[in-house]
């Protein structure tokens, strides 16, 4: 049983988009031009860079491009292996970028404790 219906959800998001395409088209070309260029050499390959997508949407916590680019990394014949070993590198990434703040906290507390 899922926390979340994906798939209404997935609608839900695809609707809000189109409904904002309406109202600033320019907004959404823009948007599709930085996703084109980042695409356009394909060096990395379809997979990989939903994969990549995945972890950043993670680390974004946007429910919207989880649930797009999980059928694209689907789509493109990643499995819930490598999707888990790219949330894997997510978390990791995550936990770190924690503890480098957390370097800023204490910096801070001790110019202020001074």
């Amino acid at each position: 049983m899922s926390m979340i219906d994906w798939n209404a959800y997935h609608q839900q998001v695809l609707a809000g988009v189109a409904e904002i395409a309406v109202l600033s088209p320019d907004v959404i070309r823009g948007y599709q031009a930085i996703g084109g260029a980042a695409r356009k050499t394909n060096l990395l390959g379809t997979k990989v860079n939903e994969l990549i997508a995945l972890a950043a949407a993670v680390s974004l916590r946007c429910d919207g491009c989880i649930v797009v680019h999980t059928e694209a990394a689907l789509k493109a014949g990643a499995t819930r292996e490598e999707i888990a070993e790219a949330l894997g590198t997510a978390i990791g990434v995550n936990a770190g970028a924690g503890l480098v703040y957390s370097t800023r906290v204490m910096d801070a507390v001790k110019s202020k404790a001074s």
